[in-house]
């Protein structure tokens, strides 16, 4: 498998996806917002992403199956190679013409990420990693912070909006960070918080409750810029367990520790 032409060919795919998005933005209005939940929205944006970027990565790869935000194909079942597809990461910002919002692509093997693709459209920025590469960011090459301690850090956070119990304890941690930390940000974009892990410019990130889509390609992209991800263990379950930690290598173990206390 040339994982480099693959994503290589995926970076190509989610610029295209990316500037359909951007055109939508233009004329975008809320009366034609869905609900899957009462702070979880979905538009006709996501949904024909969705179908354009499967039909590209069906060609690409006609053995792969999927496994989609949206559902517009049938989801794969026991294909070695998947597609994992988040067509746009960070919809309720898109609805509200607030960045960042992502095209998160990611191919699995054996369900683990090799090729890994996130273009983050406000800003036209493509981060990509595929097995045993480096990282980048259109064409240059990014590497997690050198950030020695949490004091001198910046964190970044997510909450799911199917975890209303999980709000007691993010706004413990938010407050131990807030007062310990150079910052905390929430941005809407699991997506977008790994990239960002990946070049710098968040130190470290963690969020509970999310999907495969949300995090397989932002976790190759940070791991390949020498963060250290994980699940909130320290094992290897972040892809499918719906949990993740994600920083620079010096301050890993205090921010895991802070995040299990």
């Amino acid at each position: 498998m040339d994982y480099r032409n693959l994503c290589e060919n995926v970076c190509r795919i989610a610029g295209e996806a990316g500037d359909f998005i951007a055109r939508q933005r233009l004329t975008f209005s809320f009366d034609r917002v869905e609900h899957k939940g009462a702070q979880d929205l979905v538009s006709y944006v996501d949904k024909e992403t969705e179908k354009m970027v499967v039909k590209e990565l069906r060609e690409l790869l006609p053995e792969a199956g999927f496994i989609t935000e949206e559902g517009t194909v049938e989801k794969a079942t026991g294909q070695r190679y998947k597609w994992v597809i988040d067509p746009l990461d960070g919809t309720t910002n898109f609805v509200h013409g607030l960045a960042p919002y992502c095209v998160s692509l990611a191919l699995t093997e054996d369900d683990k990420p090799v090729v890994g693709v996130v273009y983050e459209v406000t800003h036209k920025e493509c981060f990509y990693a595929w097995k045993d590469s480096a990282a980048y960011l259109n064409g240059r090459e990014i590497r997690a912070s050198t950030i020695g301690t949490l004091t001198d850090s910046l964190i970044g956070m997510g909450l799911s909006h199917a975890s209303d119990d999980s709000i007691p304890e993010l706004l413990r941690h938010m407050d131990y960070f807030l007062r310990h930390t150079n910052g905390v940000r929430r941005l809407g974009s699991a997506a977008a918080d790994l990239a960002y892990v990946a070049c710098g410019r968040f130190d470290g990130f963690y969020q509970k409750n999310l999907s495969p889509w949300d995090v397989a390609a932002g976790a190759l992209i940070a791991r390949q810029a020498g963060a250290r991800v994980t699940d909130f263990a320290g094992g290897d379950n972040y892809v499918f367990g719906r949990e993740i930690i994600a920083s620079n290598s010096s301050i890993y173990d205090s921010f895991r520790q802070r995040i299990l206390d």
